[in-house]
């Protein structure tokens, strides 16, 4: 035997593969969206309805955007006789005139819900108030039918400013002068009414009395 070491032989590495290229895919043309040209009937049609606000036969004399306050008890508070300031909605207060009797009323409805928050006439005893601490606000009470019956509320209403608020005041005031002489001007018609209905129940009193006469004398005749 050989005393020489014998020197190990290298081996070969292994050959890595070689990496296959994926060959490139062309892109496709981006497809056109089909629009649907299918209809569905409706299970059930529905027929419009017209909606009456109630407001058809009166003309718009002032419409300003406002803040509505009322002051009374909450519903925690009921019949603890602890009455205090809340919101009860933002919207156009307005001064209506019914184009029939030309009675006038104030209405405010609440934005976007249109809900009534405010519904009284225009009654010639009103007095507005300058709130305390501003001069862009009014106070009031009045007997209110918002929510469908009369209550006696105490009303604030906040404008944008003082000058709008004084214009309300002006004007809301032009409207009680008109109102007190329509309701003045009815008194006197039924006054006069009344005295005709008198006239014309003694006329007929005096009618019948003449065919009474008129059956007596036949009665005597006989």
């Amino acid at each position: 035997m050989s005393t020489e070491e014998e020197t190990p032989k290298e081996t070969p590495a292994a050959e890595e593969p070689a990496k296959v290229e994926e060959p490139v895919k062309a892109e496709e043309p981006a497809k056109e969206e089909e629009e649907s040209t299918a209809t569905f009937e409706p299970v059930v049609k529905l027929e419009e309805v017209e909606v009456k606000s109630g407001e058809e036969d009166e003309e718009v004399l002032l419409s300003v955007r406002s803040k509505l306050f009322v002051f009374g008890e909450t519903l925690l508070d009921v019949g603890t006789g602890k009455k205090t300031w809340r919101e009860r909605g933002i919207g156009e207060a307005r001064i209506l005139r019914h184009r029939e009797h030309q009675r006038l009323r104030f209405l405010m409805r609440q934005e976007k819900t249109m809900k009534v928050i405010a519904n009284h006439a225009v009654d010639p005893r009103i007095k507005l108030d300058a709130n305390a601490g501003s001069d862009r606000s009014w106070v009031w009470s009045a007997f209110d039918f918002a929510g469908g019956e009369l209550v006696e509320t105490v009303f604030a209403l906040r404008f944008a400013d003082s000058d709008i608020a004084n214009d309300f005041k002006t004007k809301f005031t032009e409207c009680q002068k008109e109102m007190e002489a329509l309701l003045a001007g009815e008194d006197k018609e039924d006054e006069d009414g009344g005295a005709a209905v008198d006239e014309a129940a003694e006329a007929l009193g005096s009618l019948k009395t003449k065919e009474e006469d008129e059956e007596k004398e036949k009665d005597s005749e006989s």
